[in-house]
């Protein structure tokens, strides 16, 4: 079983996945209330934390930390300007397989948007959020532990998947 969560970390890059990170805080917050706290990062301001996860100098990331990464897909594979720095950070290959371990848990939501797809009629979420996908995958390779199944959403279907992903992620944290 995971251990208990006492700081949730909400890391956005973009206007949509801001948005949608506000709705996650909105939520998360009135549950860790006490010792728990939330805090909501742009991934272009994301270098204390990346710095904690290299130095974990000021007990930002612990095995309690959950780190919820609202990762958006743009045009051609690529995240939006804001997360690149980020999103490059975690995909080096210079990382040991042990820079998360037991040092926070995970879980990734990823927008995308099926209209910018050539093909538009036969996609859905899954094939406009490689930002998402590829991230999640890196962060478990980096030894990270997943809170949650990625979530996937799609800007073409009004984002129908988002609430749901959120509810799951608030029963779970309840269940800490």
């Amino acid at each position: 079983m995971s251990p208990s969560i006492q700081d949730v970390v909400i890391l956005h890059g973009g206007e949509l996945s801001a948005d949608v990170a506000s709705q996650i805080e909105t939520k998360v917050s009135p549950l860790v209330g006490g010792p728990t706290h939330v805090h909501q990062i742009s991934m272009s301001k994301s270098k204390a934390f990346k710095a904690a996860l290299l130095e974990d100098t000021d007990g930002l990331t612990k095995a309690t930390t959950l780190a919820v990464f609202v990762a958006q897909t743009i045009e051609n594979e690529a995240p939006p300007e804001d997360a690149g720095a980020c999103i490059r950070f975690f995909k080096r290959k210079t990382h040991p397989e042990t820079l998360l371990t037991e040092k926070c848990q995970f879980a990734v939501l990823g927008l995308g948007d099926s209209n910018l797809l050539l093909d538009r009629q036969h996609t859905s979420a899954k094939d406009c959020n490689q930002v998402a996908q590829v991230l999640d995958l890196r962060l478990e390779v980096l030894g990270g532990t997943r809170f949650c199944d990625r979530g996937e959403a799609d800007e073409r279907t009004g984002l129908t998947e988002v609430e749901p992903w959120i509810e799951n992620l608030v029963e779970k944290i309840k269940g800490c």
